[in-house]
């Protein structure tokens, strides 16, 4: 409780539907193992679909759903908010910071943090208009803290120049069976950049390679460096063993798409 976790990894790859799926958990009553409260989604790309998340709760819960009016009231506890800049999302949180816990809120999401970070901020102060992020990030945090919920934010991976990916090397799965290390000419990295990795205190990894989707726990103070493999099904996000893969060394800090190695800074 508390902690501000990050999902990263490319587009398409199921950072939303993860979110669809924490929110619809957060909403359910205790009794079908939710959390029974409500739930705040800032969706900055107008990527939430109340029809995707009650198919995903039809679909996980069928028992619940056949219910007559859960799946209103269930709808009834997630707030969906659309802000048109930076600013206009503090301000909104800012006002509802002391109504958090009046309103028995669990679950805080904002998908996507980078999307947000690009929404114009005229409005915003100096101070605010200089240092965005450390300001964003400050104001999660505090949030986080003082409502005591957990926080979840998804953020997108971006191209890095040459000249900055020149000293990392990659080893590349070749259909031959022989790997090798490359240098590749550029290569991705996780958005929002080094401060923001650093202060997250949960990083989740979404990737896929060898035909398999994977998430990876890359950073935890309560989990070592595991991987699981997961497919989006029409229930959502399903994990396909509940057996992590171990991860070490350079594994961790990357992230893979289809053989294209991503790399998370």
């Amino acid at each position: 409780m508390g902690k501000l976790t990050e999902v990263v990894g490319p587009s398409g790859i199921g950072k939303t539907q993860f979110c669809l799926k924490l929110a619809l958990l957060a909403a359910l009553p205790e009794y079908y193992g939710g959390l029974d409260g409500r739930v705040v989604y800032i969706d900055t790309e107008s990527k939430f679909s109340s029809r995707r998340m009650i198919e995903i709760g039809q679909k996980s819960f069928p028992q619940i759903f056949r219910q007559e009016g859960l799946a209103q009231k269930m709808a009834g506890r997630i707030l969906v908010m659309r802000p048109a800049s930076l600013a206009d999302f503090t301000k909104s949180l800012e006002q509802m910071k002391v109504t958090l816990l009046q309103h028995d809120v669990k679950l805080l999401i904002v998908d996507s943090m980078a999307a947000l970070m690009s929404l114009g901020n005229e409005k915003a102060t100096a101070g605010f208009r200089q240092h965005p992020l450390r300001w964003a990030l400050s104001f999660l945090k505090s949030i986080a803290e003082f409502s005591r919920i957990p926080v979840v934010v998804t953020n997108q991976v971006r191209s890095q120049s040459n000249d900055d990916g020149y000293h990392f090397s990659f080893e590349v799965d070749r259909k031959d069976g022989n790997n090798c290390a490359e240098r590749f000419d550029s290569h991705l990295i996780a958005a929002l950049g080094i401060q923001w990795a650093h202060a997250v205190t949960v990083r989740l990894v979404f990737e896929s390679h060898s035909g398999h989707r994977f998430i990876k726990v890359a950073k935890s103070p309560m989990s070592p460096a595991v991987a699981f493999p997961f497919a989006v099904e029409s229930s959502g996000i399903t994990l396909l063993s509940d057996e992590g893969i171990d991860v070490t060394g350079p594994e961790i800090t990357s992230i893979r798409c289809q053989g294209q190695n991503i790399l998370s800074r």
